[in-house]
């Protein structure tokens, strides 16, 4: 795989390659080729990373407190998120692996992966700007941080309906999508909930979870 396809992968041309191959290049192949690892990179994407993605709550979500603001931050600002993005953009194909490394399990390969994205964050930073390197954390992780802010500070409704509706032994909860509406980057969904096949509620969100916590919440108030 060449480099020019990684950059178009991830919607960056480098103006300095070797900053990229830098980026790229884990720690067990450096080793073995006595060069320079992506691992100071990966400190300073870290650190920029959660500068724009805290500059980003603080301007674009008014009404989430600090603690709330923390909370997002640290769902969408986490290994899992970004072993996402780097899965979204093949970073497995151009990284720069040794042979320790090569046939290495799936947890550490997911960790791998996911310290490749603060690198090359960093690396896009030293290439240009805060701006570029803005760009592409924010078109890779707004729409976690949209579905986290629309979650955080909810009680979870559903494990209280749970322990409510079981009181008196095990019965069986569903929650079924019942339609689904809107363009992809705005749906709707409607779910239901029911116990025992008997329907109790329905909620609306903008995702499957929001929905069913809606559909919870709603089911409690019918039951008090």
């Amino acid at each position: 795989m060449k480099l020019e396809d990684f950059e178009k992968n991830i919607g960056y041309n480098f103006t300095n390659k070797e900053l990229l191959k830098t980026a790229l290049t884990h720690t067990s192949y450096a080793n073995e080729r006595k060069i320079e690892s992506n691992e100071k990179l990966e400190f300073l994407g870290d650190s920029i990373l959660e500068f724009v993605s805290s500059n980003y709550l603080f301007n674009n979500y008014k009404n989430l407190k600090e603690g709330e603001m923390t909370k997002v931050r640290a769902t969408v600002v986490c290994e899992k998120s970004l072993y996402e993005v780097a899965v979204k953009h093949n970073f497995s194909d151009f990284l720069y692996l040794g042979k320790s490394e090569l046939n290495c399990r799936d947890n550490k390969r997911t960790a791998i992966l996911a310290d490749s994205v603060e690198a090359v964050i960093a690396a896009i930073f030293l290439d240009s700007n805060i701006g570029h390197a803005e760009k592409f954390i924010i078109d890779n992780l707004k729409e976690k941080i949209e579905i986290a802010s629309e979650n955080v500070g909810i009680k979870d409704y559903k494990t209280v309906l749970q322990e409510k509706l079981q009181i008196h032994g095990n019965v069986k909860i569903e929650y079924n999508v019942l339609t689904e509406s809107g363009p992809d980057h705005d749906k709707i969904f409607t779910v239901e909930v029911k116990c025992d096949g008997k329907k109790l509620a329905e909620g609306q969100g903008k995702t499957k979870k929001s929905a069913e916590m809606e559909a919870a919440n709603k089911a409690l108030a019918l039951l008090k």
